[in-house]
Parts: structure tokens; sequence; C-alpha cells
């Protein structure tokens, strides 16, 4: 049986933009963050993170998504909401705090991917041991988020088939 978007339901070409291009900023983040790479670059994708999330929630602010399977049950629904609004307030902490613990420290330059300085948030140097702490908490429940929705999207898809997936995966007829 193939999967198929419910009652052709499916997010906003500007939803399924905003979810992919800022899901794959995370990662490769998540990827620099825990494994190692460039810092500056770390820095920048997580200013990029931030803007696109207040981009997304504006645009998710006038922009109704499809409803949820009639057939989902009452938990699935809730966890499905409150991950998403848990994703919503990460994708601000995290790139917040890094800019926290890099503003009280004052020590690096900060700056867009070397095209323009950012200013450090008006924070005393105090605040960059809470930055640096929150960030790294923070940081470590935002990899558990993506493997739980990573999870939870592939049962959607290949255990029940549900089309939830489809309804977010680029290409095909979108709503508005």
């Amino acid at each position: 049986m193939a999967t198929r978007p419910i009652h052709g339901a499916r997010y906003s070409r500007g939803a399924i933009l905003f979810h992919w291009v800022i899901a794959a900023l995370v990662l490769v983040n998540l990827w620099i963050g825990l494994i190692g790479g460039s810092m500056s670059a770390h820095k920048a994708i997580g200013i990029t993170v931030l803007a696109l999330t207040l981009g997304r929630i504006g645009w998710r602010l006038g922009h109704t998504p499809p409803p949820l399977p009639p057939e989902m049950a009452s938990w699935e629904r809730t966890a499905a909401r409150a991950s998403h609004f848990l994703f919503y307030v990460l994708l601000l902490v995290v790139p917040l705090s890094g800019w926290a613990m890099v503003s009280g420290a004052k020590r690096n330059p900060l700056d867009w991917f070397g095209l323009f300085p950012l200013p450090y948030l008006p924070i005393p140097p105090s605040a960059a041991h809470l930055g640096h702490e929150v960030h790294e908490i923070v940081g470590f429940g935002m990899a558990g988020l993506v493997v739980l929705h990573v999870a939870a999207a592939l049962r959607h898809h290949f255990l029940l088939r549900d089309g939830v997936l489809v309804r977010m995966l680029p290409g095909g007829r979108t709503t508005r």
C-alpha cells in the first residue's frame, strides 16, 4: 500500500522550505558542536538558524498547517503538538544561549561567515558561563529531539503508512 498525504493535505511550500533548510543547518551545527569543526561557521549557522526560525514563526502565524490524520490517537496528537512546540523553543534558545556565551566572553569576534560583524548581546561577562551551560544542555536536548522526530516520521512512513511524512516532503502539490 502506497503512502499518500491524508486528504491531499500538505504543508505550504514556504513551510516545507523553512523546515528542510533549518533541519539541514541544525544537523550540520549538531555535527560541528558534537564532533568538532569550525566554531566560526558554527556561530554563523546558529545565527542563521535563529533568523530563519523567526521567519518560520512568522510564516506559521499566517499559514495554518494541515490537520493531523483523524485516526491518530490522542496521545500521538499531544506528542506531535508538544514536540513541535519544543522544537520552536529549542530553535530559539540554542542559538540565543550560544550568542550569550560569546557575548559574555567577548574574546572571539562574532561575524556572519566573514561578511559582516554581529553585535554582542548587552550582557555582563558573568553571563558567559551560564550561556555555555544552557547552550550545552539544550543542545543535547535538541539532538535527542531530532532523533525522536526522525524516528516518529519514519514510523509514520514505513509502519503506519499514513502519509504524515509525505506532507512535508519537497515536491508535489502543496496548499496555498
